[in-house]
Order: C-alpha cells, then sequence, then structure tokens
C-alpha cells in the first residue's frame, strides 16, 4: 500500500525546520487535484447515481472508519445547512458511533459485524446509495457494508487511496485516489484525507444541483439559522432576480423566507400560490419553474 511507504522526499523530517515542513507538505499537496482530476468520470458517475436515489426517495449513506468516517460525517452533516435537506438524507456512519467522531473507539473499524448492522439499523433499502471511504482501501467495517449493501441491490461507491484496493473489489464503482507516501509515513488524515474531501465536495454538490439545490450558481435552499445566512438569503434573490433590497425583502416575507418561491415569484411574475405550484411541477429546479407558463 502507497498510503504506508515512506516518502523520499521526507526522509529527514526530524530535522526540518517548521518552514521546510510546510513547504515540503505544499509540494505533496499540490499533486492530489491532479491525482483527483484523473477520476472525474468515475466521481460523476457516483453523483449521478446518487440523484437517482434522492430523486427516488432514496437515501445516501457514507461509510468510514477514522479519519475517512469523520470526513463522511462532516460532508452529511453540512448538507442541511446548506441544502435544506433533511437530516435523514445524506447520513455519514462512522465505526464505533458518534463518540468516535472526537475520540478512537479501539477495534471498531476491524468489526465487520457493525458495518454491517449500522446500516441495518437505517433499514436499507435498494433504493439508497452506499459510498464506503478507507484510504486504505481494506477497512474490515466499511468492506462489510458494502457486501451487505451490494447484496440488497444498491449502488456501491468505494473511495480509497491505493491500487487494486479490496475495498474497490467490493463495490460496483471503485474510485482509487492513489496519492502516493504521505509527509509523515502512514498518517492518511493529510494528502488521502484531503483527496476523499475534494471527491466529497463534488459528489455531495454535484448530487444537490442536479436535484434542484442550486439556480445559477446561487444554493437557493440555504436554511436561514442565524443572521448571517438571512442576510446570504436575502442577497441570493437580489442576485437572482436583480430585484431591490425592499422588493426582495417583501417577496421572501411572502415565501416563508424561501428563497425558491421568492425567486420564482419575481422572476415569473406570480403570486405565491403560483409559484409553489411552479416549483413542484419542476421537482424544485427554479429555471425549469420560470419557464412554465
Amino acid at each position: 500500500m502507497t498510503t504506508e511507504t515512506r516518502n523520499p522526499n521526507t526522509m529527514n523530517l526530524d530535522i526540518m525546520s517548521p518552514l521546510e515542513i510546510v513547504t515540503a507538505m505544499n509540494k505533496e499537496d499540490e499533486k492530489v487535484p491532479r491525482e483527483v482530476g484523473r477520476h472525474l468520470e468515475e466521481i460523476a458517475k457516483a453523483a449521478e447515481w446518487g440523484i437517482e436515489s434522492l430523486e427516488k426517495g432514496g437515501r445516501i449513506f457514507y461509510v468510514g472508519a477514522g479519519t475517512s468516517g469523520r470526513l463522511g460525517v462532516l460532508d452529511a452533516s453540512e448538507c442541511p445547512p446548506t441544502f435544506g435537506v433533511s437530516p435523514e438524507t445524506v447520513i455519514g456512519l462512522i465505526a464505533g458511533g458518534e463518540k468516535a467522531f472526537t475520540k478512537a473507539v479501539e477495534g471498531a473499524e476491524d468489526s465487520r459485524d457493525m458495518g454491517r448492522e449500522d446500516l441495518e439499523e437505517y433499514d436499507l433499502a435498494a433504493r439508497d446509495l452506499v459510498i464506503g471511504l478507507a484510504a486504505s482501501g481494506r477497512t474490515p467495517y466499511v468492506l462489510a457494508g458494502l457486501e451487505y449493501a451490494r447484496s440488497i441491490g444498491c449502488h456501491t461507491v468505494a473511495i480509497s487511496c491505493n491500487a487494486d484496493s479490496k475495498l474497490s473489489k467490493a463495490a460496483e464503482l471503485g474510485i482509487e485516489i492513489v496519492t502516493g507516501p504521505e509527509v509523515l509515513t502512514g498518517s492518511t488524515r493529510l494528502k488521502a484525507g484531503t483527496a476523499q474531501k475534494l471527491v466529497l465536495n463534488m459528489i455531495s454538490t454535484a448530487m444537490m444541483v442536479g436535484t434542484g439545490k442550486a439556480y445559477q450558481n446561487l444554493m437557493v435552499d440555504v436554511v436561514q439559522t442565524n443572521e448571517k445566512l438571512r442576510m446570504r438569503a436575502l442577497h441570493i434573490v437580489m442576485e437572482a432576480t436583480g430585484a431591490g433590497e425592499e422588493a426582495a425583502k417583501a417577496a421572501l416575507e411572502q415565501a416563508d423566507g424561501k428563497c425558491k418561491t421568492a425567486i420564482t415569484m419575481l422572476l415569473a411574475d406570480c403570486d405565491v400560490n403560483e409559484a409553489k405550484k411552479r416549483l413542484e411541477e419542476a421537482r424544485g429546479h427554479v429555471r425549469e419553474a420560470i419557464r412554465r407558463i
């Protein structure tokens, strides 16, 4: 496994100055997006499956352990405020449960039983998508989760950082971002972690945009949980429609704070009920809703 081999460029890491260390890390990090770029078609296929699952009423599951598990939980937790989806739409599962997010749970990642049982607790269905994350590509918890998901008919994706991994063989689609030896040998929270975060960013964003969670490049389903986000919602409506602040505020008030509804009202020159109807018929896609007669 290249993630466990020694990096010849940092053999003297212990006697490097802080500037030399961060410079070496920066040079290694530059390799990550190039490697991710070699797998865009595979990443896009995972996003397509995600869109398909969501449109069928399914869910997206991230399954991982350690850093990989934490990255999955992080991406899942950011979907509700960013895209206005239920916390039950994108779910991050980490070996050892929630407590493992902040403190390692010994032996959890080696438990195949947990990998299956954690998915069973959510009544996994064939319309769900399961994405397994493991830098090593061989974590038993993740392998078991993917095998179980595939056995009941789910689309399955494996994201790992080693070539020809067991994880890829267990999944329907394997995405192997081979980032090479780490600056600190075996510390896969570094390049491998960065690679997995980049891929998750791509998959979740593409999935959500594909299900109508954006108009142009604006996050039109943002949840307004604080003053900053209320101002963001106002600016989103203004940017999307060209309306002034007062008109945008009035539309948002009538739309109960829903950016999509307010934008559709202003661009289609219709009342709130007509805007809601248009959006429902357009499956939440603003661009389609404003074109409807």
